[in-house]
């Protein structure tokens, strides 16, 4: 059975709204004031709340107002009881987060229309954030499995260490490494075109067939031969129209080269020192279209020999693009500068720089996917 909450100074209209509605099988609450009905409503939980607009004390667009700021209260039918009928008044209403309004003196079938319309809005409402918060528990379930499957910070013989920041509950931006045997090693990072469950998957999936090495023909030592085999396996016209970037690169720590390939991704940054508070700066990005877009794509391998306690990142767009407070783009070539600019670049930790990266961004969320994983090499 609906509750109905029914605030009003004046005991005349208190008893006459119990009546009414108790006779439609209502149980009906009736309180004096606005402060009672706030302290009803919170232990009662009422599907509908009738209010007087005009009590001594709190009126009734403050009890609507704090009624409506209490999430558990939220989806409560509010109908302000009133004499003011004029359009300004009902602004002034809706805007306090009124539903509707009964006008008085009160009308017995229109009384009955308006609570049976109210009390079919608030069951809708109610279902609908149920099933919000089911969504929301299931998002939250498959973010946990996705963070799952990203690999553990290396330590030795180098270190490596990551940050994946979301937009949503769920992103399309997607990291792992690896030993292909004791000396090489492969590191990729790949960002899917748009966001939240669909974005997620394509990038699931590339990162349970790289890791698993499921092309069993493929040379994954070779970067460029993996990223035509990506490009050839997921097209966007069978993938939902989904295609990605991703910088991949393996790693032989004998010889110390890095021999990479990307597809359409932003370039990795490699910085190796030049005295102790300055470096040198290298792009290491080749020339691809990102996979899925067209099919019959050439990719080509880039090379590099890493020098002694040199510091390789490889990041999203997400992580330079990035809308500042004046509305202007922060862009790469500032993220870059802000890299070079760190004091003992060598030495500087990750959540540093994440940390001058949420100060740029002007907002509590980023509008993209960041990513970006740091590689010391020493």
């Amino acid at each position: 059975m609906f509750q109905i909450l029914v605030i009003d100074d004046d005991p005349a209209v208190r008893i006459l709204l119990k009546r009414m509605l108790e006779r439609q099988g209502y149980e009906v609450v009736a309180v004096s004031n606005g402060e009672e009905g706030i302290k009803q409503a919170c232990t009662g939980d009422p599907a509908l709340i009738i209010c007087d607009w005009i009590m001594p004390g709190m009126s009734g667009l403050e009890v609507c107002q704090r009624i409506k700021a209490d999430p558990k209260l939220s989806t409560t039918f509010f109908i302000l009881l009133t004499s003011l009928d004029s359009v300004a008044d009902r602004v002034k209403g809706l805007d306090a987060g009124a539903d509707d309004f009964i006008t008085k003196p009160i009308e017995h079938n229109e009384l009955q229309a308006r609570v049976r319309a109210g009390l079919r809005l608030h069951h809708l409402s109610r279902d609908l954030q149920n099933q919000k918060l089911i969504l929301e528990a299931e998002l939250a379930e498959a973010a946990e499995y996705v963070r799952s499957l990203l690999p553990p910070p290396m330590t030795k013989p180098f270190s490596i260490d990551f940050c994946f920041i979301p937009s949503r509950q769920l992103g399309g931006d997607c990291l792992d490494y690896y030993w292909l045997d004791p000396d090489y090693l492969a590191i990729y990072l790949l960002d899917t075109a748009g966001h939240g469950l669909r974005a997620t998957l394509p990038s699931i999936s590339v990162l349970n067939l790289l890791r698993s090495r499921a092309l069993k023909s493929l040379n994954y030592y070779q970067p460029s031969e993996v990223l035509k085999a990506l490009n050839d396996t997921f097209q966007m016209n069978y993938q939902n129209d989904k295609y990605f970037t991703i910088w991949y690169g393996v790693y032989n720590r004998v010889q110390r080269q890095l021999i990479y390939s990307s597809a359409g991704h932003p370039p990795a940054i490699l910085l190796s020192p030049k005295s102790t508070n300055s470096a040198e700066v290298k792009l290491l990005r080749t020339p691809g279209m990102p996979v899925g877009m067209f099919p019959q794509v050439k990719y080509v391998d880039g090379f590099c020999s890493i020098e002694e306690n040199s510091t390789l990142y490889i990041f999203s767009d997400g992580v330079y693009e990035i809308t500042k407070s004046d509305g202007t783009l922060w862009g790469l070539d500032a993220f870059i500068k802000m890299l070079v600019g760190l004091k003992h670049p060598q030495n500087c930790q990750l959540n540093q720089i994440v940390n001058q990266l949420m100060a740029v961004n002007p907002q509590e969320v980023f509008d993209d996917d960041l990513s970006i994983l740091q590689m010391k090499f020493d």
